[in-house]
This record gives structure tokens, C-alpha cells and sequence, in this order.
């Protein structure tokens, strides 16, 4: 396991409770829905959730996508058990690596979609970047990365919200989604465009859903 990860709630004593957290506050189901429906997965593609956690997202994107080959990628083998004890419980055969996304273990354009979902503002800005451009090095040719996460403050309100985030999970690396960098971050990994599908309002900030080509 790297040096860099950082488990999902912060600590691993709160691991248990990361699902309902993340239902209460962050209007997961909307979300993720919306998330999963701009993914506009192919029949027959590659799909991998980046940051998968609990394996939500993973086990939506199947159902959404039934014959897509989806793949769950967390660093945290402790997250990745409630995950397949998830997807067991669902009936949803989906695969799950415990890896870190910075040194994936795929072939080039191996994958014809990457998504992800409150991942990216866990990691400083250097290991987002090795985590982008690992991700377009995956990606086919005409390969989209998905993308929910912590975006800029619509307004003094949802900057005074997202304080308790960073308190909990670290202001140095959520500096740049707080300063509504992470775009410039995915463009200068090696994306053709960068566009924000749409955004949503939490109690605890701004969610913004941005959507990547290769």
C-alpha cells in the first residue's frame, strides 16, 4: 500500500460508517445517477471506477451498463471487502484490484471509460496529476473519463460548508478543487476537452460533475 493513501473517511475507524456519510450528505443517489447516465457506456466496453470505495458507483455502472466490464480500483483492501460483500449481496458481477491509481495495472487504451466519484480531493496535486495521465494512457482513443468531485464554491455559503471537509480530509489537498483547478489538472494530463455536465449543491459544498476526452 503507498505511502500516500488515505483511507476513505480519513481514519479506518470510520471506514464502517463511510456509506451512510456519504448518503446523508452529499445526495449520493442523485449524484451517482447522474454521474453514471453521462458515462454513456458502450455495450461491450471497459469501465473502471477510480477510488471505488464501498462500490456504489461500481455495482450502479453494471446495473446501468449489464454488459459492460466494470472494474472497481481502491488502494484500501479493507474498503474493497465491504465492496464485494456489496456486489455479493446484489448478485452484480463486477471485479475489484486493489491497486493505487497512479501505477494501474492495464494495458494501454485498455479502457473505454474511467469514472469516479469523490476520489480526486484525497490526493496532493502531484499524485493527482501521476493519477490523470495514468488514466489517459489507459484510455482508448476515444476514451471519456468521468468525473464527481468537490468543485468551486458557488457562493460565501458553500465555501463556509466545505470547511468541515478539508478539516477532516486535508486542506493541502483540496486546495485545487476548492479553487476550481481540477479541469486545468485533467487538461494538462493529456485531455482533448474538459466540460462540467452539471454541478449540485450539498450541505457540505459544491459538486461538480466534469466529463474528459482522451
Amino acid at each position: 500500500m503507498s505511502s500516500n493513501f488515505v483511507p476513505a473517511l480519513r481514519f479506518k475507524a470510520l471506514t464502517r460508517f463511510y456509506d451512510p456519510v456519504v448518503r446523508l450528505t452529499t445526495r449520493e443517489r442523485t449524484v451517482k445517477s447522474a454521474l453514471i447516465d453521462y458515462a454513456g457506456v458502450p455495450p461491450g466496453a471497459t469501465v473502471v471506477d477510480l477510488g471505488c470505495g464501498t462500490g456504489t458507483l461500481t455495482i450502479g455502472l453494471k446495473r446501468k451498463y449489464p454488459s459492460a466490464r466494470v472494474i472497481g480500483l481502491d488502494a484500501d483492501p479493507a474498503i474493497l471487502e465491504f465492496a464485494k460483500a456489496k456486489a455479493d449481496v446484489a448478485g452484480i458481477d463486477v471485479e475489484f484490484v486493489e491497486c493505487c491509481a497512479s501505477d494501474m495495472p492495464f494495458a494501454s487504451g485498455s479502457a473505454d471509460r474511467f469514472v469516479s466519484s469523490l476520489f480526486f480531493h484525497h490526493l496532493q496535486a502531484d499524485i493527482k496529476k501521476r493519477v490523470l495521465s495514468e488514466s489517459f494512457r489507459i484510455l482508448a482513443a476515444d476514451g471519456e473519463l468521468h468525473i464527481s468531485d468537490w468543485g468551486k464554491p458557488e457562493n460565501v455559503l458553500m465555501r463556509l460548508l466545505f470547511y468541515p471537509v478539508q478539516l477532516l480530509d486535508g486542506f493541502s489537498n483540496t486546495r485545487e478543487n476548492v479553487q476550481g483547478l481540477l479541469p486545468d489538472l485533467i487538461m494538462d494530463a493529456g485531455a482533448g476537452n474538459v466540460a462540467e455536465m452539471t454541478s449540485f449543491s450539498t450541505m457540505f459544498g459544491s459538486l461538480r460533475l466534469l466529463r474528459a476526452s482522451a
